[in-house]
């Protein structure tokens, strides 16, 4: 994920240097400061830009690289291993970039210029107001992140600052976790985030996108020479079961999403074409697809099973060239996220000024004590669910839910009804095949988006696993007897109401660090209660 700023400061490029801008472009609708222009738009569609091919790839190389990853080698941990993790980054990769092409096609269709603009124009009102919903709780939920990842690359620093061992007792209580995220938050990211232009990170934005690039090669460096003190767990060659691999999905979308910056970024293109458009992404996205294979292989091979969520957790805190990829990664989320909360409240602003139907022009300090009110508001919640959530996979987990409809459920919503509205003019021949394509991609997002919800809500907090494994689980309650230990095929009774299928080896993954638990010592699920409680039905 994903940044959502779009552009840098390079001028020979061809981008603009406006951060400023970089939010505008993001803006509801309601909100928008550069209205469209009829009159200047050329026959295709929407006015041209001054982004020229290679600058506009990237910028979403730009859009789509970022502090998300750091979860990459987690993911391979947890999708079972290089091959599986490959694999599955290839296969999503293909709806990735048809995803992009779709907004781009709809963008040019509706003659609209930003992602919510398109989709309220392409599905109507209620879709619509999803998707600017969606587009705020991301960015409150990456707020969040970025604050968990202050705190995660904090310890380590202080750490070595202190020249004490990492959660030793009678620290000082100004290195207390909670006491460092809440005195960095305050001191940066508040004054940060209050003003109404944020053009004056134009400089920061472009050492956050250098120091993406350090992590990544100091993780390919830290595993072609590792420090001897670093050796691998097991390292894991196949998935524990093949369910198992969909649990690194959500990862794999917060790390790819770049959809929702992705429509102002077309028609920001000196020639926005769908076709050209086509060989842009296919371009950024092979980019980005080798920046996160390196990270995760590379940092998967050096800490096997054992690897941590934030991979740079697992480096020890004396390794001074890490630590300087930590003052990145600070650096990087500190100048982010005023940024993502200028867009999520921009969003909330064309929300509330929609509902009470007033004008966006008016009273300049209305504006400014309902601006600050929301600033506090969005900051003091984004921070004290950071201070109580400190595992920041679980984060991930639920914004790369909320990743998937932006990069699969939106865009084929706005694919079906865009040629179902064709099949009532013109009638193509190849309308059922775009459609059925469309179904697949909003299968697949909501899939994504069911299965982290599900995960964040029925949790086990005592044992750490994660309840994806429900197929496993209705396996192996078919294959137990009333004391939950399994046993064979038996005759039809209340302790076996499924004697015809077969045993099944019930094991679950451990979603904190990718280890094998035992069927038998996981609490019962929901699942299992569900299905104790149709067994008179089955006898009868």
């Amino acid at each position: 994920m994903a940044q959502v700023s779009i552009n840098s400061d390079l001028g020979e490029w061809g981008l603009s240097t406006d951060s400023g801008e970089r939010a505008r472009l993001l803006q509801s609708p309601s909100v928008d400061i550069a209205p469209k222009s009829e009159g200047e738009a050329p026959p295709g569609g929407l006015g041209r830009g001054t982004t020229s091919t290679l600058g506009a790839i990237f910028i979403v190389v730009n859009a789509c690289l970022g502090a998300g990853l750091l979860n990459f080698p987690a993911a391979f941990s947890t999708a079972g291993g290089v091959a599986a993790g490959i694999t599955l980054q290839m296969a999503m990769l293909v709806f990735i970039i048809s995803g992009l092409v779709i907004l781009a096609y709809c963008s040019q269709a509706s003659n609209e210029r930003t992602y919510q603009e398109v989709v309220w124009a392409v599905c109507g009102k209620l879709t619509g107001v999803l998707c600017e919903v969606a587009i705020a709780t991301y960015t409150f939920g990456t707020c969040i992140a970025f604050l968990i990842i202050i705190g995660d690359q904090q310890d380590k620093i202080i750490a070595v600052m202190a020249k004490e061992p990492e959660g030793a007792g009678g620290s000082p209580w100004y290195t207390d976790r909670k006491f460092t995220i809440s005195l960095t938050a305050f001191l940066f990211i508040l004054p940060l985030s209050i003003p109404r232009e944020i053009g004056f990170q134009k400089y920061a934005s472009f050492l956050s996108v250098v120091g993406t690039w350090y992590v990544t090669a100091i993780i390919i460096i830290k595993y072609i020479w590792p420090d001897k003190e670093m050796t691998p767990a097991d390292i894991l060659n196949r998935p524990a079961s093949w369910i198992a691999v969909f649990n690194a999905m959500p990862t794999i979308c917060f790390g790819f999403q770049c959809h929702v910056s992705s429509v102002p970024v077309f028609n920001s293109m000196r020639r926005p074409e769908v076709k050209t458009w086509g060989g842009v992404v296919t371009a950024a996205m092979v980019i980005a697809l080798a920046v996160y294979m390196g990270t995760g292989i590379c940092g998967f091979l050096t800490f096997g099973a054992a690897v941590d969520p934030d991979v740079l957790l697992s480096y020890p805190s004396e390794d001074m060239a890490v630590a300087v990829a930590r003052a990145f990664i600070i650096l990087s989320v500190l100048t982010s996220y005023p940024i993502l909360h200028f867009c999520g409240r921009a969003v909330v602003e064309g929300l509330w000024l929609r509902y009470q139907g007033m004008p966006v022009e008016e009273d300049v300090g209305r504006e400014r004590r309902r601006r600050v009110l929301q600033t506090l508001v969005w900051f003091l919640l984004t921070l004290l669910l950071a201070l109580f959530i400190p595992d920041i996979g679980k984060v991930i987990s639920v914004i790369g839910g909320l990743a998937a409809c932006f990069i699969f459920v939106f865009p084929g919503l706005c694919l079906i009804q865009a040629k179902l509205s064709e099949m009532e003019e013109v009638k193509p021949a190849s309308w059922w095949v775009m459609v059925s394509y469309g179904v697949l991609l909003v299968t697949l997002g909501a899939f994504i988006f069911g299965q982290t919800t599900a995960n964040a809500i029925f949790d086990h907090p005592e044992s750490g696993i994660i309840p994806l494994y429900w197929w496993d689980d209705i396996w192996t309650s078919f294959s137990r007897d009333s004391s939950g230990v399994k046993s064979g095929p038996t005759p039809l009774d209340s302790s076996n109401p499924a004697p015809f299928l077969p045993l099944h080896p019930g094991s679950a993954m451990d979603g904190r660090r990718g280890g094998l638990v035992s069927q038998k010592n996981l609490p019962p699920s929901s699942t299992s209660q569900l299905l104790h409680a149709w067994k008179p039905w089955v006898k009868r």
